[in-house]
């Protein structure tokens, strides 16, 4: 177990400590949440810098890292949703994304094909956090952010789905 996938270990960790911080009853909830989500972003970033620089790219990795990368994304947006501070249409197709996307890729890792993140992945996932972070100070304009996030999701969705195919069908013909 090389460094980066103990990082990601740590964020799947994190999902239990964010409903825990979300959901109790301190003033400070919503702060010491984004903390804790703000972290897991911090390892997120971290954990694919080592993984990069110093060659420590494992296919576990490849797989497990994005996984907690929506795991914890839709454990924030459940606990908004559930505490009302966001429109449950949000949940709902980011739920239809994430699972849709993590069949797809179990499907595919069993093909032995792995789609590693893109751009418009990580475009979305800024603009998720930049939201959050919005969020915790004002709710109105935080879930306008939400709203632009979601947007680039379901880019990021087309986008991962068009790659999908083209690499199943070339994976099929061979």
């Amino acid at each position: 177990m090389n460094i980066p996938n103990l990082l990601t270990l740590f964020r799947l960790f994190l999902i239990p400590c964010f409903i825990f911080a979300f959901f109790s009853n301190s003033n400070n909830c919503l702060i010491n949440s984004a903390i804790i989500f703000f972290t897991a972003g911090f390892t997120d970033i971290l954990d694919g810098y080592i993984a990069r620089k110093f060659n420590e790219i494992t296919k576990y990795g490849t797989v497990l890292d994005p996984l907690a990368d929506k795991l914890m994304l839709l454990t924030v947006l459940t606990c908004l949703s559930i505490k009302g501070y966001i429109p449950i249409l949000i949940l709902i197709i980011m739920l239809a994304k994430e699972f849709s996307m993590i069949i797809i890729g179990i499907f595919l890792y069993g093909k032995n094909i792995v789609i590693p993140a893109n751009i418009w992945g990580k475009i979305s996932t800024l603009i998720f956090y930049v939201a959050i972070l919005f969020f915790v100070f004002d709710k109105t304009f935080g879930t306008y952010i939400l709203y632009l996030a979601l947007l680039g999701a379901v880019i990021a969705y087309i986008n991962y789905f068009l790659i999908f195919l083209s690499k199943y069908s070339e994976k099929v013909t061979k």
